[in-house]
């Protein structure tokens, strides 16, 4: 069973009674001209559906890339924090290495 919402039935007893009186002629321009305009609408619903599905396809093959491309960063990433001596790195000092030593200058000036 179809049923209608409010403004479909709204727009169908208007439509209606406009109608009402119409010549046969006015009645069937009117019709051809809704199918028409129900023909263009149901293309254009198919060309935004082909168009989502293609996008869609896109995005699902740019976050599979996006994916392969992670896992190859984080496995380069893993093998260099792996080979790397932590002494090599000198934006993380080893806590453990005794001070570089004094060269006779004073750190303090005197005063």
């Amino acid at each position: 069973m179809v049923t209608l919402t409010d403004r479909q039935f709204f727009l169908s007893t208007f439509t209606f009674s406009l109608l009402l009186g119409k010549s046969n002629h006015d009645i069937l321009a009117y019709s051809s001209s809704m199918e028409k305009l129900n023909t263009n609408l149901y293309l254009q619903n198919c060309y935004i559906m082909k168009e989502n599905e293609r996008l869609r396809k896109k995005a699902q093959m740019l976050n599979q890339e996006n994916q392969a491309l992670l896992s190859e960063l984080k496995q380069k990433l893993t093998k260099n924090n792996s080979s790397a001596n932590p002494s090599s790195n000198p934006s993380i000092p080893d806590l453990n290495t005794p001070p570089p030593a004094n060269d006779g200058s004073s750190e303090h000036p005197s005063q």
